[in-house]
């Protein structure tokens, strides 16, 4: 006896035969003629001798050249990778299936092939394996099972490489060195393109999806959130006879969603970080120039009092105030910055000062911070050695005590 599944696919094509045939003015007569013509070309035997005649003009396909252009003929093949954790949404990374093209009148045979046993494998998945449970319900009379089974298996016949391309799918040229290139036919991975589709309509048209768009809509809340895909494009294939192109494309109307892929919006850093030194490349000594100049009059101010020092602690702590803005300017840019190839001279004290990803290892490790106060002294002699142009004033290393007590006092905002 025949799996319910195989004589539901059968009772379901005579239906549809039959009211395609019967109008309303048939005869009788022509309908019992009609009936029992039906139940001949709609049983096992008969129906399966002609769909093993017929299976060979489909093929099962992982990339359809007719995606391309309709009137492409290119061989027929199934592209085979492995599935790798690389991040990239190709072939061998995506549970997609497979894609059939070919007559369209022939595509019941297809859907025969995916009909689903009493075990839930298919009777293509039984005919790879040539199960013992497949001979059984596909033997029929006068035309031996081998056959019946070579016929329906001509649908994946897989060369394993494509051996016939043709002039109307894009070609590109693909240089592979010494001057030479390979000749590459692009062609769509069908069932990636339309599991996107599968996907995005989940997202978006889904019974958990409608409910939270209407918690949104009345302000309330609800527990599951809510994705959207902007800027959605949708591309036809086919035409008015989708059908033409694959199964897949005919079973979504001949429409494919196609994201947006515009390049990024960039925007221009205003401050740069320091590839080798922060105090040299990032701190632009004109910047600096009017505090020096104003450090120098009070330097060149005959009296030393108590005033004239809370001025100059004054100026230097300003400096210092700069500096530290420039320190966060840098710090906002995208932490990990410092791990780039453009980076690897500047220090690692500097790193871990600079950019942001070292945000926690900065307050459990203050091995950092006495190299960059060191440093920030160092800075402020010579730079004041090549701004104050003044001979009479000679500031040199017995300053560096008066330096350091500044910055001490400004320890904290340089953390």
């Amino acid at each position: 006896m025949s799996d319910t599944g195989i004589q539901d696919f059968l009772n379901e094509r005579k239906s549809a035969w039959l009211k395609n045939k019967i109008k309303s003015n048939t005869t009788d007569v022509d309908k019992t003629a009609l009936e029992q013509q039906a139940l001949d070309e709609f049983s096992l035997p008969a129906w399966l001798a002609s769909a093993a005649n017929r299976a060979k003009q489909l093929s099962i396909v992982s990339h359809p050249g007719k995606f391309s252009h309709p009137g492409a003929k290119i061989s027929s093949f199934i592209a085979t990778a492995t599935r790798l954790s690389d991040g990239f949404l190709r072939t061998g990374n995506v549970e997609a299936g497979l894609d059939v093209f070919g007559n369209a009148a022939a595509m019941d045979v297809y859907k025969f092939l995916n009909i689903k046993l009493s075990d839930d494998k298919t009777i293509l998945a039984h005919l790879e394996k040539k199960s013992p449970l497949i001979e059984k319900q596909l033997t029929i009379p006068n035309v031996p099972f081998a056959e019946i089974a070579q016929g329906l298996l001509a649908i994946k016949e897989d060369t394993g490489v494509a051996s016939m391309t043709s002039g109307k799918v894009k070609q590109v040229y693909f240089p592979i060195g010494n001057g030479d290139y390979h000749l590459l036919s692009i062609l769509s991975p069908s069932s990636i393109l339309f599991k996107l589709k599968e996907r995005i309509n989940v997202m978006r048209f889904s019974d958990e999806a409608k409910e939270v768009r209407e918690a949104r809509r009345r302000n309330k809340p609800h527990d599951l959130g809510l994705s959207e895909v902007y800027g959605l494009s949708a591309i036809g294939f086919g035409g008015t006879k989708p059908q033409n192109i694959s199964v897949l494309n005919s079973q979504n109307g001949g429409v494919a969603y196609l994201l947006p892929s515009m390049p990024p919006q960039l925007s221009s850093r205003s401050i740069q970080p320091p590839r080798k030194n922060f105090f040299s490349n990032t701190l632009w000594i004109k910047n600096f120039q009017d505090d020096f100049l104003q450090l120098q009059k009070l330097l060149q101010d005959d009296h030393n009092n108590i005033h004239i020092r809370r001025k100059r602690d004054k100026i230097n702590r300003h400096i210092i105030y700069k500096i530290i803005d420039q320190l966060w300017r840098i710090r906002h840019i995208e932490s990990g910055w410092s791990d780039s190839d453009n980076y690897q001279t500047l220090p690692q004290y500097q790193k871990v000062w600079l950019d942001q990803q070292y945000a926690v290892s900065r307050e459990n490790d203050e091995s950092w911070l006495q190299p960059v106060k060191d440093e920030l002294a160092r800075w402020f002699l010579n730079t004041s050695q090549k701004l104050i142009k003044d001979k009479r004033i000679s500031l040199g290393d017995e300053h560096m005590h008066y330096f350091n007590s500044i910055i001490d006092k400004c320890e904290e905002a340089l953390r």
